[in-house]
């Protein structure tokens, strides 16, 4: 494997949770102020998604006090705590960039009808288990069964 691939390959995360256009999303980040941390939700939907790999980035939009925010998140990022699925969208477009001009329940998708929420998650790299080589785990068993303790009498 390439160095670069291999070392981009550690950066990633486990499990993402397969993220739509047109979901809402709740998403945990960490933020530092000062010396302490917090986590902050940051509720809106997924207008637009880019990039691949370590780079893959989404865009969250929601209305806040009728001031439109768009956050850009990296998916990869050790300061995304989590994401949670709100509501299952129906989109048409892969970026949402007319929600913008919208206002009220205008800006919002439709919901997808029938759709359950569940938080599927995409495995990106499997989890290796320490292997133990079977003849020293098997010494190791026979020599523990045939060991005698020695028992106190009262």
């Amino acid at each position: 494997m390439d160095i670069i691939k291999s070392i981009e390959h550690e950066q990633l995360k486990n499990k993402v949770p397969e993220l739509r256009i047109g979901n809402t999303v709740r998403v945990h980040v960490r933020i530092k102020e000062g010396n302490k941390e917090r986590i902050q939700v940051f509720e809106g939907i997924i207008i637009k998604k880019q990039g691949g790999g370590v780079n893959e980035t989404f865009t969250v939009r929601k209305i806040s006090y009728g001031v439109g925010v768009e956050k850009t998140f990296l998916l990869h990022s050790p300061l995304v705590e989590k994401i949670d699925v709100v509501r299952v969208g129906k989109a048409r477009r892969a970026k949402l960039y007319y929600l913008r001009d919208r206002v009220g329940k205008a800006s919002k998708t439709k919901e997808l009808v029938g759709a359950r929420i569940e938080n599927k998650e995409i495995i990106i790299k499997e989890e290796k288990a320490e292997e133990i080589p079977e003849e020293i785990s098997n010494e190791t068993l026979v020599d523990e069964a045939t060991s005698e303790t020695p028992t106190e009498t009262k």
